[in-house]
This record gives structure tokens, C-alpha cells and sequence, in this order.
């Protein structure tokens, strides 16, 4: 042991004086005209000299092991001879030696450091590279403990002045989809590159630096050049990437979030205020609130917040436009719960109906689609042009469970009167049998409750005695049951099956009651003017007029018109056409429906404006009743926590004003802010 010192000095001098002479091939090594291919000849001899040493040391370590496992162990202050390339430790002496005489000389470090920048930045080009040549040359560096100070630093600079120039050029040169690809394509190659060569301590500073550069600086110019033309394609593919890259950023998420809402109130509000497109509106917004789903469940990850966003940009901008999209709403359903509606199975009808239901739910003024929905449920239910009766109470439970019972208890009655109507006439049928003069007109009356339906003008027209007399026989029976009760006819709801004969032979025809009144005068005569029907029915002109063209102009002609054409004139002659022919026994001749009007849309809107002015008037005299004395702004305050549709502040003043005019409540004396309720 004695002669242990003396050997691990003089064996360090030797080990010391050999790597000392291989400093002199690297200092003094050419440079060639071609800089890359002159790096890279470097760069190998440097790996040769590096790998070769290694070699050496375990050589060394290996004849040397008794020395190395006594003598230095034992004196913890000396390095071991031992080298493992994974294992670092500061104090072993082929390490120390190389770092020392070798690495650490200023112009060979910057020269290897700058050949391994160069190998990357050509392989960031497309060029192929030596990766195991980089691996083992970084590995070096690693083990020298001089990778972070001497490469890393010096490796994210160049990085981050690489991609920010990429990124500025590339955010002018290409369109987004195929940027947000080249972004991908980066972050991706990186990745690969720490997996193959770099060391992991890079990883996170390097993302970071990429991230950084071609999206944290590009985020706002990104979604003002190609949101929009990405929602309206349609490009799920890049939208999943554009959130998956966004959420890597600082800031990304609440940015397009941002920019996604926005999009979809000016989208929409295009759909719902561009009064051209209101016969489509529903259906678009339908087909734009399923393009919104899609992308957030499929693109933006079921992401919250996304779906938070999009619901509030919807009742945003479905309520910039008030009243009309609630009437087209309401117009809409019709459309599918009306009878010959063949586009839908039941199934699919119910789905129609569930996708309705969550755009009404984004509507302020339900009231306004409450009367009408009312007025087409009306028609449905009493022309017998419902599709399904299941369909019609499914979609009551879908709004009763969506507004609550005092929404749906008119409509709901509405369904009550039909069922009570077909037990009376079932008594009713009972009661004619019983009748010695029993009638060859068989009645079927549906008795309707008038607050549960809509008002509907009262008509008077002409009607034959039979059908005169028979009601008049319904009326005796009806009031002997319940007396007290009124009944009011309505001429312009009824409908008849008549019996015809035509030379092909005995047809039915299933008519309005103002068309059956038009043809029965075809039993007594040949041929009338458009004035002599008139005055022998007592239909008001325009109706008339509609129900003329209905069986002359139509596709059922069973009247002749002279002169022929498709509009009734003055001075029009109708007569029956004997030579009418069609392959079916019952015929349905439809009524030329008026379009609705715009007097009956204001007539409409202004019962629901009337109507919530009187809901209005309860809501302040019930709390002014429970709270005796209020302020204005409290007042209004409650108010609006009460009332279920929107109402403007200058609205609510009026009714107060109104209400103290009638006595209802009164102005504090001295404070004129201040209500007092006047029992």
C-alpha cells in the first residue's frame, strides 16, 4: 500500500500529459472552403478522440482496479480513475481531464458547440443529419457538465430567433389551416429531436420557445385571419388542432374562447336579423346550433367554458331581434306537428322536437310564442290536422316541463275541451235517435271554452234551414245539460263531407263550411253571378273570393268559371262542372289559405303586448300589497326578479304611473321616489 501514492500520481501525470497532446489536432485544425462539411470533419475527430478516451480510461480503470478500489477510495478527496459514460461524478479523473485540457479551451468549445448548432439548424431545413454523431457529442457535453452553459443556452437563441422569423413569415405566406399544420409539424420534429439527441433537461425550455414563437405571438392574427372561414367550412380536423395547440399557450383558451363567441353572435345575429331570411330562420339556426355542438364535442374537447360561451352568445343574439324569432319558432312546430308532414318518423319527429325545444330556451319573450303556437294549435286540433296526438302532448310536457304548469294550462285546456267534446257527442248521438224527426245531417260540435282559445271574429253567414234547425235541436240539448252556459257559433271553423253526382258516377267531397254553403246553391240553380252568391250566403267578400278560387281554380274544379282564369273577377259567372272527374271517392278541396296577415302578426303581438301589461299591473300592486312602502328602484328591482319577459324601465314607470292615476298606490309626499299601497 505504501507505493500507492507514488503510482496514482505519476499515473494521473500520464494520463494528464496524453490528453494534454491531443488539444493541439483541435486547435490548430484547417478550415476548409465548404464551412459545413469543415464543422462536420471537426465535429468527428471530436467524437473519435472523445470515444477513444473513454475506451482508454476503462482500459486503465480495468489494470488499475486493486488501486482504485483501496487506495482512492479510501482518501475520498481523490478522484477515481474510473469512467462510465452515464456516470457523472466531478472528481473522476478521465472526466476532470478532459473537461480541463480539452472542452473547456475557449475556441475548441465555441467551435464544437457551433458545429452541433449548424447540424441542427440543417436538419430544421430538411437536410438528413448524423444523429448518433450528435447523441454522442451532446452526451459529452452532458457528462462534462458543461451541456446547460456551454450548448443550451446557446441552442434556445438561436431557436427563438429561428421561429420568430419563421412565424412572421409564415403567418404572411400561408392560410391558417396549413399554418396551424407547420406548427404541429415543428412542435412534433422537436420532440423527436429530445428523444434522439438532446438531452431531456431541454425539453420543457424548448416547447416553450416554440410555442412561444409561432402561436403565443401569432394567437389574435391566427383567429382574425382564419376562424371564421375554419367554422364556416366546417374544418373539424383543424379546429381539434387549433384548440390542441392553443391550449399548450399561456392565454390561448381564454383567447379563442373569445373570438369563438364573438363568431357565433355575429353569425347568428346575421341569421336572425336579416328579415329576408325569415322563412329559413328557423331551420338555419337549428342547423347552426348543431354545427356549434359538433364543434365543441368533437374540436374543443366538451370543454366547459366552450360550451357556457356558445349558449350565451345564442340567447345574446336570438334576442336582439325581440318577438320574431319566437313567432317563427312557434310557426316552425306547426310546420312539423301539422298532418302531412311525411318528412319525419316518430322518432325523428321527437328529435325535431328536443333541438326546438333548446333554441326556445334561449328566447326572453316566451309569451309571444305561447299565442302563437296557441293560434296553430287551434287550427290543428279542430280542422283535424294534427299529426299525432302523441307528438302534440309530448311537445305540451317538453314546454310544461321547460316553463312550468301556468304556461301550459290554456293549451292543456285546449285538449280537455277537445276530449269533453267527443263524449257530448256521443250523447248527443244518443239524444237524435230518440228524436221522433230524426235528421239526414249528421253533426259532429266541438264546445270550446273561450279563455283557453283564441278569439276568433265572429261571422254571421246565411245557412240552409236543416242545418239552422239542427243547431238549434244541439243548442236545446247542450243547455238542458248545462245551464247557464252561451253558445256562440263560429261559421268560420266549421267544415262538411257533402255527397255529389257527376256523370262519372257519386263522389264526396270534404269542403269548409263556407264552401259547402257556395255549393249547395248548385241544388237550386245552374248558374250564379259572384254578387248573387253572396247575397243568397252572407260570406264577407274577401272570403268569398278565396273560397270561389278554391273550387273553381284549383286542382278540384267542381265549379266552371267564365271567363276562365286563376283569379275571381266581378262580373264572374260560376256553374257546377257535371264532367268533373278524379280516381278517388272522397275528395279534399283545400281553402285558399289567406296568408296571415300582417294586421293578423300586429294583432297577434298586440295581445301579448296587452297582456303583459295587465301582468305587469298584478305583479306591482302584489308587492306593493306585501310590502306596504317601497322605493322606485326597489320596486323595479322586484319587478324584474318577478316578471318573465323582457319589459324596458320607461315600460314599468308607466304602469306605476297608471296604477297611482287609479288608486292603487301613491307618491310619498315628501319623498316622490317612494310608493305607498293604498288598500
Amino acid at each position: 500500500m505504501h507505493i500507492s501514492p507514488t503510482l496514482y500520481k505519476q499515473l494521473r501525470q500520464v494520463c494528464e500529459d496524453h490528453v494534454q497532446a491531443q488539444i493541439h489536432q483541435f486547435r490548430e485544425y484547417p478550415f476548409i472552403c465548404i464551412k459545413s462539411l469543415d464543422n462536420l470533419s471537426f465535429l468527428k475527430r471530436m467524437n473519435r478522440c472523445w470515444q477513444d478516451h473513454c475506451r482508454q480510461t476503462i482500459m486503465i480503470r480495468s489494470i488499475f482496479l486493486f488501486l482504485d478500489r483501496t487506495y482512492v477510495l479510501q482518501n475520498s478527496l481523490l478522484p477515481s480513475i474510473w469512467l462510465k459514460v452515464f456516470f457523472i461524478c466531478c472528481r473522476d479523473t478521465g472526466l476532470e481531464l478532459f473537461r480541463i485540457h480539452i472542452v473547456s479551451d475557449s475556441a475548441v468549445q465555441k467551435r464544437t458547440v457551433d458545429g452541433i448548432l449548424e447540424q441542427i439548424e440543417l436538419e430544421r431545413n430538411g437536410e438528413t443529419v448524423d444523429r448518433s454523431l450528435l447523441r454522442s457529442l451532446l452526451g459529452m457535453l452532458s457528462d462534462l457538465q458543461v451541456y446547460k452553459d456551454s450548448f443550451e443556452e446557446q441552442f434556445l437563441i438561436e431557436t427563438n430567433r429561428l421561429y420568430a422569423a419563421e412565424g412572421q413569415r409564415l403567418m404572411q405566406e400561408r392560410d391558417v389551416p396549413e399554418y396551424l399544420h407547420h406548427v404541429a409539424r415543428r412542435l412534433e420534429e422537436e420532440n423527436d429531436r429530445i428523444m434522439s439527441y438532446l438531452d431531456q433537461s431541454t425539453q420543457k425550455p424548448l416547447i416553450c420557445c416554440v410555442e412561444k414563437q409561432l402561436l403565443g405571438e401569432h394567437m389574435t392574427a391566427i383567429l382574425q385571419k382564419g376562424l371564421s372561414t375554419l367554422l364556416d367550412e366546417n374544418r373539424v380536423t383543424e379546429l381539434a388542432l387549433l384548440y390542441q395547440l392553443f391550449s399548450k399557450v399561456k392565454g390561448g383558451l381564454p383567447t379563442l374562447l373569445q373570438f369563438w363567441r364573438d363568431y357565433i353572435k355575429s353569425f347568428g345575429g346575421e341569421i336572425v336579423c336579416t328579415p329576408e331570411k325569415d322563412k329559413d330562420m328557423v331551420q338555419d339556426l337549428l342547423d347552426f346550433k348543431d354545427k356549434m355542438d359538433n364543434v365543441a364535442q368533437n374540436c374543443f374537447a366538451r370543454n366547459e367554458g366552450f360550451i357556457n360561451a356558445m349558449k350565451e352568445a345564442f340567447e345574446t343574439f336570438i334576442n336582439k331581434r325581440p318577438n320574431k324569432p319566437a313567432e317563427l319558432i312557434a310557426k316552425y312546430v306547426d310546420s312539423k306537428l301539422r298532418a302531412g308532414n311525411k318528412e319525419a318518423t316518430e322518432e325523428e319527429l321527437e328529435r325535431i322536437l328536443d333541438k326546438i325545444m333548446i333554441i326556445f330556451r334561449f328566447i326572453h319573450g316566451k309569451d309571444v310564442f305561447e299565442a302563437f303556437y296557441k293560434k296553430d294549435l287551434a287550427k290543428r286540433l279542430l280542422v283535424g290536422k294534427s299529426a299525432s296526438v302523441d307528438a302534440e302532448k309530448s311537445m305540451l310536457s317538453k314546454l310544461k316541463h321547460e316553463c312550468g304548469a301556468a304556461f301550459t294550462s290554456k293549451l292543456e285546456g285546449m285538449f280537455k275541451d277537445m276530449e269533453l267534446s267527443k263524449d257530448i257527442m256521443i250523447q248527443f248521438k244518443q239524444y237524435m235517435q230518440n228524436q221522433s224527426e230524426p235528421s239526414n245531417i249528421e253533426l259532429t260540435v266541438n264546445i270550446l271554452t273561450m279563455g283557453y282559445w283564441p278569439s276568433y271574429t265572429p261571422m254571421e253567414v246565411h245557412l240552409p234551414p236543416e242545418m239552422v234547425k239542427l243547431q238549434e235541436v244541439f243548442k236545446l240539448f247542450y243547455l238542458g245539460k248545462h245551464s247557464g252556459r252561451k253558445l256562440q257559433w263560429q261559421p268560420t271553423l266549421g267544415h262538411a263531407v257533402l255527397k255529389a253526382e257527376f256523370k262519372e258516377g257519386k263522389k264526396e267531397v270534404q269542403v269548409s263550411l263556407f264552401q259547402t254553403l257556395v255549393l249547395l246553391m248548385f241544388n237550386e240553380g245552374e248558374e250564379f253571378s259572384i254578387e248573387e252568391i253572396r247575397t243568397a250566403t252572407g260570406i264577407e267578400e274577401g272570403e268569398l273570393r278565396r273560397t270561389l278560387q278554391s273550387l273553381a281554380c284549383g286542382k278540384a274544379r267542381v265549379l266552371n268559371k267564365n271567363p276562365r282564369g286563376k283569379d275571381v273577377e266581378d262580373g264572374d259567372r260560376f256553374n257546377f262542372n257535371n264532367d268533373f272527374k278524379h280516381k278517388l271517392f272522397r275528395i279534399k278541396i283545400n281553402q285558399i289559405q289567406m296568408k296571415e296577415t300582417v294586421e293578423e302578426q300586429v294583432s297577434t303581438t298586440e295581445r301579448v303586448f296587452q297582456d303583459r301589461q295587465y301582468q305587469i299591473d298584478a305583479a306591482v300592486v302584489r308587492i306593493m300589497k306585501m310590502r306596504k312602502t317601497l322605493s322606485h328602484n326597489l320596486l323595479v328591482s322586484e319587478l324584474y326578479n318577478q316578471l318573465k319577459f323582457p319589459v324596458k324601465p320607461g315600460d314599468l314607470k308607466k304602469r306605476i304611473e297608471s296604477l297611482i292615476d287609479r288608486d292603487y298606490m301613491e307618491r310619498d309626499k315628501e319623498t316622490p321616489n317612494q310608493y305607498h299601497y293604498v288598500a
